[in-house]
């Protein structure tokens, strides 16, 4: 049967993007559609999101939401149909999604994202004549209070999924913002909205929603242990029930490496030599030497979680090593400062381009010879599905969607030629080092080295299989009555 979805989020690609999250709202309502499933996805009316909706129509007026006036409009842009939030007090500002010009988080971002999840509630309540969706998907704190809005005002309301990219980041507030979010008082309790006296938006999704999902399996298990479930796992294992891992996949037309417009060359599986025109490019951007040691690229945030502090503590081992090493990312100053010096002890060993650069990015990934995840933990991780895709073989921490897309290239799994990428221990330098001599090792072999190439471009990263298991999960929500 037909099922509509209501999608709400902070960010979608190609329209706005500061990581993983925009990929995957951007990218799953197309795949949605090969399982009768229609979306419309409900977006902050940033700068970016008003230009590209140069025709929107609008349909709802509000005269004051948190603090002035705004409107739902509707339109296409970016191959979403969507919803928006036209609030310009709230979203037409300089800067980032979530943060000033300076880095610092927005003092009124519960506001900002109380108002979109308070008017996608509206929507999900059928606001709009002739829309009601059958199931309301949201991500991630920004949208968490969705699933309470509809909790605690409706009756009847249509069920909620919600999914967590990253269970980090929990819009935690204090106690003083409940009044404003037009919350009956009972809300303010261990199952609704009150988290440790405050208010967490992400807590309340979880609390309220009828199913959760993560972006992996092994991640759903994760986040159930005190280690990896940043205090919540105690709320995530009373509800283990309704929890469910569904792995991330990946626009497999925007990451196309046959025809990529940022590589300097494409080329496929059967072509793989074309790629060295690539690794020049590479070369020439980060400064780096040009001559055929292993070349191992990061795209990352330069962050603690992202084990690039830990990357950093092995920058000169790993030139020891042989091996060159090219960065791009931005991310915290003391780490970005690291590794400014590690370039700098290695000129020509060691490249760092510091910034958002998507173009660059799928140029690394078409000319390096292996991604280096070293994260202390990864959700899913998209890094590692873009390097399968372009044959930069991925080398990543044993952690969650990192442990469940890359086959260890062990004896048995080169043997049985399934192998694809390379598995380290997170939070280990030594074990990082360890995987980097193994690469080595591996390079110097050009069949066996072409031969994971070619086995990682065989994986089925598109969005099929788990657009299916999101359509599966949807259907079973209807059939299902709620409480």
């Amino acid at each position: 049967m037909p099922v509509s979805v209501l999608s709400i989020a902070s960010e979608a690609f190609p329209l706005v993007k500061t990581g993983g999250l925009a990929d995957v709202t951007g990218a799953l309502p197309p795949a949605l559609k090969r399982h009768d499933v229609e979306t419309r996805t409900f977006l902050p009316g940033y700068p970016a999101v008003m230009k590209a909706l140069r025709k929107g129509t609008p349909l709802v007026g509000y005269e004051d939401l948190g603090g002035g006036p705004a409107a739902i409009i509707s339109g296409q842009a970016g191959g979403l149909d969507l919803f928006v939030l036209d609030a310009p007090h709230l979203y037409d500002r300089a800067g980032g999604l979530y943060a000033d010009p300076t880095g610092a988080d927005w003092p009124d971002n519960w506001l900002r994202f109380a108002a979109l999840s308070r008017a996608g509630a509206d929507l999900a309540q059928g606001i709009v004549a002739g829309y009601r969706p059958d199931v309301v998907h949201v991500h991630d704190w920004q949208a968490g209070l969705v699933p309470a809005y509809l909790r605690f005002w409706e009756s009847a309301p249509p069920p909620a999924v919600i999914t967590v990219h990253n269970i980090a980041f929990q819009g935690q507030f204090g106690a003083g913002i409940f009044p404003a979010l037009g919350l009956p008082n009972y809300a303010f309790g261990i199952d609704g909205v009150e988290y440790y006296g405050g208010v967490g938006f992400l807590k309340a999704g979880l609390a309220c929603a009828d199913a959760i999902t993560t972006v992996s399996p092994t991640y759903a298990q994760e986040i159930r242990t005190p280690a990896f479930g940043m205090g919540l796992q105690g709320l995530i294992n009373t509800r283990a029930d309704v929890l469910h891992g569904i792995v991330n996949g990946i626009d497999t037309e925007v990451w196309d490496p046959s025809a990529d417009e940022h590589l300097a060359s494409t080329y496929s599986a059967k072509s793989l030599k074309n790629r060295a025109r690539n690794r020049r490019a590479v070369e020439e951007r980060f400064r780096l030497h040009q001559e055929e040691s292993p070349l191992l690229a990061v795209v990352s945030r330069l962050t603690w979680q992202k084990g690039m502090d830990v990357l950093a503590s092995q920058a000169d081992r790993i030139v020891a090593a042989g091996a060159k090493l090219a960065v791009l990312g931005s991310g915290e100053p003391g780490i970005e400062a690291a590794l400014h010096l590690a370039a700098a002890r290695h000129p020509g060993r060691v490249g760092l381009v510091i910034g958002y650069d998507e173009a660059l990015s799928h140029l690394v990934q078409g000319g390096a010879d292996v991604i280096l995840v070293p994260s202390r933990f990864e959700p899913c991780g998209l890094t590692q599905l873009y390097g399968l895709r372009y044959a930069c073989v991925p080398a990543v921490a044993r952690t969650g969607g990192l442990n469940d897309t890359v086959i260890d290239a062990n004896e048995a799994a080169l043997t049985a030629g399934v192998a694809t990428g390379f598995h380290f221990a997170p939070d280990n330098g030594d074990a990082l080092f360890h995987a980097v001599t193994r690469i080595s090792a591996l390079h110097a072999d050009e069949d066996a080295w072409t031969g994971l190439m070619r086995q990682g471009m065989k994986a089925d990263l598109s969005w099929n299989r788990s657009a299916a298991r999101y359509a599966a999960l949807y259907r079973s929500l209807l059939r299902t009555p709620q409480a």
